[in-house]
């Protein structure tokens, strides 16, 4: 049975978790040690590349993913692209997660205030070519 690992700064929900097991069929389900989540979480904007600064993402995937497992992958858009093409390259399947935005605006004489939920709908598979 294929693990998850992920690739994101917040926790599942219990609906996630539930489509993990029941219908990706994971065993076991990883999250990043807090050191590495937050390196993940507030990559620089002030660097100009990210392959180098997410390197011990890599590594510590690297020492627990077997062929086949899944990866979460959602965040600064170049170290998605980066880890996307990796786990292409371990023959493992990345993932994202899609949502349901619902926003509700409510004005206050001359403030509005937005407040948004985000509702899990599926996993789906990043594609390749």
């Amino acid at each position: 049975m294929p693990d998850l690992y992920l690739l994101f700064s917040h926790e599942l929900t219990n609906k996630q978790k539930r489509e993990a097991y029941e219908d990706l069929g994971v065993k076991d389900i990883y999250y990043l040690p807090d050191d590495l989540k937050a390196l993940w979480s507030q990559i620089p904007t002030e660097i100009p590349k990210v392959a180098e600064y997410i390197r011990p993402v890599k590594e510590w995937l690297d020492r627990r993913l077997n062929e086949g497992d899944y990866i979460i992958i959602q965040g600064d858009f170049g170290a998605t692209y980066q880890m996307v093409k990796w786990a292409f390259c371990k023959k493992c399947r990345p993932i994202y997660a899609t949502t349901k935005r619902k926003a509700a605006e409510i004005r206050n004489k001359e403030e509005i205030i937005t407040n948004r939920v985000f509702e899990h709908v599926r996993f789906r598979f990043y594609e390749q070519d």
